[in-house]
């Protein structure tokens, strides 16, 4: 199985995750996120395969995050805003995000991601 792995090279928690992902001999695409951002059909996707709250894709400790004061923002959004947003900067999405057979996880936890290897 083969993953797409969307990551900030300069994020040390992006290198945490690609240097356990070649550790544990994990076949993956890499994508860094602001030179390829995903697009709001994309990240619809993802959200929908994630079973997570779209709350969860928002970078939300980014300086831009902040800027935009998304956090009064969001509540009053719908979703499809939501993924517009998202897609304008790739600064906004949480990261890493780890795509693979029916699932998506943002962030790295360790347990989770080898959780989702597992499964394949």
């Amino acid at each position: 199985m083969s993953f797409l792995f969307v990551e900030y090279p300069k994020c040390t928690t992006c290198q945490k995750a690609k240097k356990w992902l070649e550790e544990n001999n994990i076949a993956f695409e890499d994508r860094h996120i602001l030179e390829n951002r995903p697009t709001a059909a994309e990240l619809r996707e993802w959200h929908e395969l994630s079973g997570l709250s779209l709350s969860r894709f928002f970078n939300s400790s980014g300086q831009l995050y902040r800027k935009l004061d998304l956090k009064s923002r969001l509540p009053g959004m719908a979703d499809e805003e939501k993924y517009n947003v998202l897609a304008e900067d790739g600064m906004l999405v949480k990261r890493p995000l780890l795509i693979g057979e029916g699932r998506v996880l943002t962030g790295f936890r360790p347990a989770e991601w080898e959780a989702l290897i597992s499964k394949g």
